[in-house]
């Protein structure tokens, strides 16, 4: 039987007769991960999946799937900000490890592309994961334009990019800190920090920003994409207000997943800076998302101030939660010299790729 490629439909909700291939879509993304990690600790689960592909309010999705029979063998997701004013589209393409090297990945990226090109958009963008220890292979390698970290040019992914025109935008490094046991000691380095703080005082959250900094944290999570490092990517902007904040705060909570959160608040009472942690349903790890500290506010140690505090609620209300995974650019000296000192060690690598 030919193996058949057709466009995945996001249901109202799981467990339903419509959901059926959704749920066989998101449970081979499972697969994938568990593949490349060995366990399913960096996966979505359907719910969190479905939650975030439903919401269209400030981005958009479209997937496709591939069929042999009743079997998923192959994914596509491709997402674009709704701006009218943005440039780039998204796409991630997986194939099952026995039907890889057979054309399919090639036909599913032509699915994906062409989402993009329809909206009169002509650069493409997307990312792969890869252990440490695939990171180690012989041969050539490629570097992204800013940093020093280099992948091996003959990774099988890494080579499907470049053959349909793909380049290395951004490398960025995979960490993981192991917290258990530890709070006690990030609670004291926290209140010897604070004791000699400056004007900047820390305000925490679970799942929703207060009211009265609503505006400021919007305004604070548009400057992310605009502040970090971006090596030779395009980069949208992102277009933020209190309603996004709220959908993004729904978004989460709506698949079963928690964020955690340390704004640093500036005598003016805006917000300078902010961490995110984020909370997958029934796993014992976090995931470190946004941290930012925005420019006209460096140099006063609010990252690590941030960070340190949030771990510290997180010991406090998810003792379980034994390790966070984050992910940096590997030209951004700044924060990892912060992650090192926490303690995180690499865990692997992620190549940002963009053509056009």
């Amino acid at each position: 039987m030919a193996v058949e490629i057709r466009p995945i439909t996001f249901p109202d909700r799981l467990g339903t007769r419509e959901s059926v291939e959704f749920e066989r879509y998101a449970e081979f993304a499972i697969d994938i991960e568990v593949e490349r990690w060995g366990d399913d600790r960096l996966a979505y689960t359907p719910a969190e999946m479905l939650a975030m592909y439903r919401d269209e309010t400030y981005e958009m999705r479209q997937a496709f799937a591939a069929w042999d029979g009743g079997a998923c063998v192959g994914r596509t997701i491709t997402w674009w900000e709704r701006d009218p004013a943005a440039k780039t589209g998204t796409v991630i393409v997986e194939v099952a490890s026995a039907y890889r090297r057979q054309g399919l990945g090639s036909r599913l990226l032509e699915h994906a592309e062409r989402v993009i090109t329809d909206l009169g958009r002509s650069t493409y963008m997307g990312w792969v994961d890869y252990p440490i220890a695939q990171l180690d292979l012989p041969g050539p390698r490629l570097a992204a334009p800013d940093g020093d970290a280099t992948i091996p040019a003959e990774l099988p992914s890494v080579r499907f990019a470049t053959r349909h025109g793909y380049v290395i935008g951004q490398l960025e490094r995979s960490s993981a800190l192991d917290i258990d046991g530890r709070v006690e000691e990030f609670r004291t380095e926290s209140a010897r920090r604070e004791s000699a703080a400056s004007d900047y005082r820390l305000v925490g959250w679970i799942d929703h920003v207060p009211e009265a900094l609503v505006d400021s944290y919007a305004a604070a999570r548009a400057r992310m994409v605009l502040d970090v490092p971006a090596g030779g990517l395009t980069i949208d902007e992102e277009q933020w207000d209190a309603d996004r904040v709220r959908s993004h705060e729904s978004q989460a909570i709506d698949g079963g997943r928690n964020l955690l959160v340390q704004a640093a608040v500036a005598p003016d009472g805006s917000i300078a800076g902010y961490t995110e942690l984020e909370l997958p349903p029934g796993k014992t790890v976090a995931y470190q998302s946004d941290t930012l500290v925005l420019a006209a506010h460096r140099g006063h140690r609010l990252g690590m101030r941030m960070k340190l505090a949030n771990l510290v609620r997180l010991g406090e209300i998810a003792p379980e939660r034994t390790k966070i995974y984050t992910w940096n650019a590997d030209e951004n000296a700044h924060m990892l010299a912060i992650n090192i000192a926490l303690g995180f060690e690499p865990h692997g690598m992620s190549a940002e790729f963009q053509r056009g």
